[in-house]
């Protein structure tokens, strides 16, 4: 599937959830003020809003979680039915709890056993029902002409003919004078097997007796260049025309056209740049790093007190770290070391436990009592929340590095800069005390690859776990 496509598709199941989830919420209203054998119920207009979107939010974040948009072309119905339960389970159990933190005693418990279990039963059947219904049907078939013969064309009509959230035909290869179809379409099977293998003079007329949606064009760059007059002709005739990208060396990064003014401009990235996920990832930071704030403050007292009472120094530790394409800022942590900890660095440098320019020590003698606790829960982080509000760290992301460690980086480690700095990551998966300095780097690439909401929502999640164990991040 096309990548716009794809993205437009997970947004369409995303909004068509919560429209389900809305109706399921409000029949499981109605539905309860016929229980008339049971105690009067009505919830307020603020009350009733407040609800149902406390129980979007949720819903969103765990269908994020456990994946439910990540491959939306995959429409396995024992997946779908397995994340549902999972999402509307989890759901409820978060759903009780927020309940419990406000004192929202008086919601009944009939209505929303109704909610989940006609939610459930909804999204199931919309879920399992999505692929015929956002399927084409035959008369609607997208019609694609592919020119070129060679290995490139072949990858083209695979991933084409692979695709089941549409419904396509290749009508036929176009062969560009310098390829052996033969030699690259021989492995293939099925329809893909049986195209035509049209010449260039073809086109024109096809272009003009058929129904030709798209034309991609899948040849060298060199013969690319001596076709445009076919451009033109698909220009004229207003036919979408898609050219493979093949003129520069594999990479990993992504490749999207934009312009500067009216100059067209080839922009490839390696790091993730859709604009607008990054703004709801820093949507998201904002709201969580708000809810946390509030709940943290007046934690923060005793710990505050008991850093005063246990050694002399300040209640907060700065220090100048890299963020987003190294970029410095000042990261800021209760201090859990003594006030001289950085002049005795090079005094314990040879308990260093990480290799690499990471320094790492469990049993650090310039930790403080009181710091061993603050490390232990990853309290001695919370200051940072005020790093993620001002937009120089994310909830999520890799480590902000020191200076020094940056200029220690091998040219393949810097990658990791280009995103921005984070509480966690998925080291804390496997543990980042347990893992050599290479391991560590990778994870942070991995990351960078894979990144999703969902993937930060997961890494959340797990690093919760983490904190409330005692094993800190």
């Amino acid at each position: 599937m096309f990548h716009r496509k794809r993205e437009f598709l997970r947004l369409r199941l995303a909004a068509t959830d919560t429209v389900v989830t809305i109706f399921a919420f409000i029949a499981a209203y109605v539905l309860r003020e016929h229980f008339v054998s049971l105690r009067e119920f009505y919830l307020l207009r603020p009350a009733f809003l407040g609800l149902l979107s406390a129980i979007l939010a949720i819903w969103l974040f765990l269908g994020l979680s456990v994946g439910l948009y990540r491959s939306p072309e995959f429409f396995d119905p024992a997946r779908v039915a397995r994340n549902t339960v999972r999402q509307t389970l989890f759901g409820t159990a978060a759903l009780v709890i927020l309940l419990y933190l406000l004192k929202l005693g008086d919601v009944s418990r009939v209505f929303m056993l109704l909610f989940v279990l006609l939610d459930t039963v909804f999204l199931m059947i919309w879920r399992l029902a999505a692929p015929a219904l956002i399927r084409p049907n035959a008369g609607a078939k997208r019609h694609y002409v592919i020119v070129g013969t060679g290995a490139d064309a072949a990858r083209v009509v695979q991933a084409i003919e692979a695709d089941l959230t549409e419904s396509s035909e290749i009508l036929a290869l176009i062969n560009a004078g310098n390829e052996d179809p033969d030699s690259e379409f021989s492995n293939l099977t099925g329809r893909s097997s049986r195209l035509p293998i049209r010449g260039l003079e073809e086109l024109t007329p096809m272009l003009r007796d058929r129904v030709v949606d798209e034309v991609i064009f899948a040849t060298d760059p060199h013969t690319t260049r001596q076709l445009e007059e076919l451009f033109l002709i698909c220009e004229e005739e207003g036919i979408k025309v898609r050219v493979i990208v093949n003129f520069f060396p594999a990479m990993i990064s992504e490749v999207s056209l934009d312009k500067l003014h009216d100059l067209p401009l080839l922009t490839f990235s390696s790091t993730p740049d859709n604009d607008y996920l990054l703004f709801l990832k820093r949507l998201f930071d904002i709201t969580i790093a708000g809810a946390m704030t509030l709940v943290f403050a007046p934690l923060s007292l005793p710990v505050i007190i008991a850093i005063r009472l246990s050694s002399k120094g300040p209640i907060l530790f700065s220090q100048e770290r890299c963020g987003l394409n190294g970029r410095p800022f000042c990261l800021y942590k209760f201090r859990s070391m003594y006030q001289d900890a950085e002049q005795r660095r090079a005094e314990i440098a040879g308990l260093n436990e990480m290799d690499g320019p990471v320094f790492k020590c469990a049993n650090d003698p310039r930790i403080t009592p009181v710091g061993k606790y603050l490390r232990k829960f990853s309290i001695d982080e919370w200051p940072q929340i005020f790093n993620v509000l001002r937009g120089d760290m994310s909830l999520v992301g890799p480590r902000p590095p020191l200076p020094d460690e940056v200029r220690q980086y091998k040219r393949w480690q810097r990658r990791r800069l280009r995103m921005k700095p984070g509480l966690t990551c998925l080291w804390v998966l496997e543990g980042r005390n347990r893992l050599d300095f290479t391991r560590w780097m990778q994870l942070d690439m991995r990351y960078i690859d894979d990144w999703s909401l969902g993937l930060d929502c997961r890494i959340l999640l797990q690093s919760i776990r983490h904190v409330l164990s005692g094993k800190g991040l």
